[in-house]
């Protein structure tokens, strides 16, 4: 090993192009790459985030549609079939919230809603926020009760 063979570790240097605005003799002093005058040219100078160069910029360029209501309250749907598999499983004979959050059929801060597709042949009784016509129909119908919480 000599003196004149010796190099840095690979990785270890890392240039990134020419230093800018460290005078005249480096080739990029003066403006420092930024040209002559204008907003851009100046010290603290940013563009809005999306900013196209003058352009219409895209989030005014595509056309949006329709209404988004805030106060909209969304349920998570439980069917009839679910609910019938869940008491063959597991016998039981009333069914709440913490019953379908355990079964991972929803998560602790869901507002359940149970639907009337299938058909549910034990008389359970079960507590949710909110049933379908259908449903309570189809509960009432086998000597189940459908309470809403």
């Amino acid at each position: 090993m000599k003196l004149h063979t010796l190099k840095p570790a690979e990785g270890s240097i890392k240039r990134e192009g020419k230093r800018i605005g460290r005078g005249e003799g480096s080739g990029k002093g003066g403006t420092a790459t930024k040209g002559h005058k204008g907003g851009q040219s100046r010290s603290g100078h940013k563009t809005k985030r999306g900013f196209e160069g003058g352009q219409m910029p895209l989030y005014r360029r595509v056309p949006k549609f329709g209404f988004t209501n805030l106060n909209r309250v969304e349920f998570t749907p439980i069917n009839l079939d679910r609910v019938q598999t869940l008491v063959e499983e597991k016998g039981l004979k009333s069914i709440d919230v913490e019953t379908f959050v355990n079964n991972g059929l929803a998560s602790k801060k869901d507002l359940i809603k149970v639907l009337g597709r299938g058909e549910i042949k034990a008389a359970v009784e079960i507590k949710a926020h909110a049933f379908s016509a259908s449903a309570i129909k189809a509960i009432e119908a086998v000597g189940g009760t459908a309470v809403k919480i």
